[in-house]
Formats: C-alpha cells, sequence, structure tokens
C-alpha cells in the first residue's frame, strides 16, 4: 500500500469495498420473506379481504366499484402497478360471476384510462397468475395485475441488480390515481373519444 492510498478496513460481514454503488431497498424483503402471505385458502389472514377493512389510503386503495376494487401493488413492478381485486374470497377465475368478471374488465379498462391519463405509459402488461406454480404470490385470492410500461424501464438495473427505482412514494401514487380516477368519466379515453 502507498501513501496516497486509503486505508482498507475489513469488517466482519461488510465484504470488500468495490467500485459499485448501492441502492438499497429493505422494504423488498418483506416480499421475500413471504410476510403477511396467507398460509391458507381461508378468509381469515387474507390481506386482499383485510385491506377492504381499511381506509382507502391506508390500504393503498386507488377506487372502489361495487364487486371489485383497484389497489396499488405494495411491492409494484413499476410506478402505477396496480391490481383489479374482487371482494369475494374467490381463487380462480372461472368462478367468477357473470358481473363480477365484468365489473373485473371494466376496472382493468380504467386503471388503463388513468394511467394514461396520469403518467402517460408506453403500454401495459395486464394478467393474473392462477395458482402458486404460475406464480400468483397470494394464490388464495384471485387478482389481475395492470402494470405500466415505459420504453427503458427493463433497464441495468432489475436485469443486473435485481432493483426496481420507483421515483414516488406509495402514497403519492395512490393520491395522484385515486383523483384522476375520480375525474374521468368511466369509458373515457383520456384523449375525451
Amino acid at each position: 500500500m502507498t501513501d496516497a492510498e486509503p486505508e482498507r478496513v475489513e469488517q466482519e460481514g461488510v465484504g470488500v469495498p468495490d467500485a459499485l454503488q448501492r441502492l438499497w431497498t429493505p422494504h423488498r424483503m418483506a416480499y421475500i420473506k413471504g410476510q403477511n402471505k396467507p398460509t391458507t385458502d381461508d378468509v381469515d389472514g387474507c390481506p386482499f379481504c383485510a385491506l377492504v377493512e381499511l381506509s382507502d389510503a391506508d390500504a393503498l386503495i386507488v377506487a372502489r366499484g361495487s364487486l371489485v376494487y383497484g389497489v396499488l401493488n405494495l411491492y409494484p413492478y413499476n410506478p402505477g402497478h396496480l391490481m383489479v381485486v374482487p371482494y369475494r374470497h374467490v381463487a380462480d377465475y372461472t368462478a367468477l360471476s357473470r358481473t363480477e368478471t365484468v365489473e373485473l374488465a371494466e376496472f382493468t379498462q380504467r386503471a388503463m384510462t388513468v394511467a394514461r391519463s396520469v403518467s402517460v405509459p408506453h403500454g401495459f402488461n395486464i394478467g393474473m397468475n392462477q395458482g402458486v406454480i404460475a406464480g400468483a404470490g397470494i394464490a388464495a385470492h384471485l387478482h389481475q395485475h395492470v402494470v405500466p410500461r415505459w420504453g427503458g424501464d427493463s433497464n441495468f438495473m432489475p436485469v443486473i441488480g435485481h432493483t426496481k427505482v420507483l421515483p414516488q412514494l406509495l402514497g403519492e401514487t395512490r393520491a395522484m390515481l385515486a383523483k384522476a380516477w375520480a375525474e374521468i368519466e368511466p369509458g373515457r379515453t383520456p384523449s375525451g373519444r
């Protein structure tokens, strides 16, 4: 070591210093560990059933319908990632009633319209994972994801760093989307068509 080089002090568990910058996302650990994830198919312990008892702000609910509600994903893939969830505790899409299916579809369309008016995404991923083997984090309660996408949103951070950078707190995103949801008439596109 020369006089110009700083002395490297290794601490147990810290590792060897390198040139990489760190972006810490400790909130993701709750998701990784399965915190609040139901262990049975029962309504008791289901986070989607519990959310509806909270205030919209506390639950991150963007809008409530008669049979379904829209809620921000607590562990979003992208900013504005929300889910459309039936109030009824049902696991399989084919178990929805006709009216639940219609309202779920209408809420999905409205979520897209609201996201377009607020954040102008270039596209969307829309879908649901049916069953644990298909990737459902909470398989016991059906939920449809609506994920806004932008060109370049899959950059080096998620690919190399396994980290998503979200530019806004979830509460702020919820307030912005809820305001737009209330202002935009159902069935209207952002351009007014």
